[in-house]
C-alpha cells in the first residue's frame, strides 16, 4: 500500500516532466501498464522503451495533476492532463484517469481510460 508521500513523489516526478526517472522510481519490475482496451504492455524495460518513444515523438510533453488523488488500500486514481507539442505548432490535450495497483512502494498495475479523440488532430 503507498503512502501518501510516496504518491506525491511520483506526481512531483510527473509534473515536472521527469517521466522515465518516474518509471524507474515507481514502478515494479514486471509492471504492466495499460491504455483504455488495449493489450497490456508488461515489463519495467517495455515501460521505458514505450515513453521515450512517446517522448521522442513531441518537442515537449506536459502534465498537471487534478486534485483530489483518490487513493483507498493498494488502489489509487490520478487525474491527468497532458499537453503534448508537435513539431509543426500544434497542440494535443488529453484528460485521463490513471488507476493504479500498487505493490509495496511500488505500482504494479496501470491502466489509463481516455476518450482517445483528444489524440485526433
Amino acid at each position: 500500500m503507498p503512502t501518501r508521500n510516496q504518491i506525491e513523489a511520483l506526481i512531483a516526478l510527473v509534473e515536472r516532466g521527469a517521466f522515465v526517472e518516474a518509471l524507474e522510481r515507481c514502478y515494479a519490475d514486471d509492471a504492466s501498464m495499460q491504455e483504455n482496451s488495449e493489450p497490456p504492455r508488461v515489463g519495467l524495460p517495455a515501460l521505458i522503451a514505450h515513453e521515450r518513444g512517446l517522448l521522442a515523438a513531441f518537442e515537449k510533453v506536459q502534465a498537471r495533476c487534478v486534485r483530489p488523488v483518490l487513493a483507498d488500500g493498494d488502489q489509487v486514481v490520478i487525474h491527468w492532463v497532458f499537453e503534448f507539442a508537435t513539431g509543426d505548432g500544434r497542440t494535443i490535450h488529453l484528460e485521463e484517469l490513471a488507476r493504479q495497483r500498487w505493490q509495496g512502494d511500488r505500482i504494479a498495475e496501470e491502466r489509463f481510460f481516455y476518450d482517445p479523440v483528444q489524440l485526433r488532430p
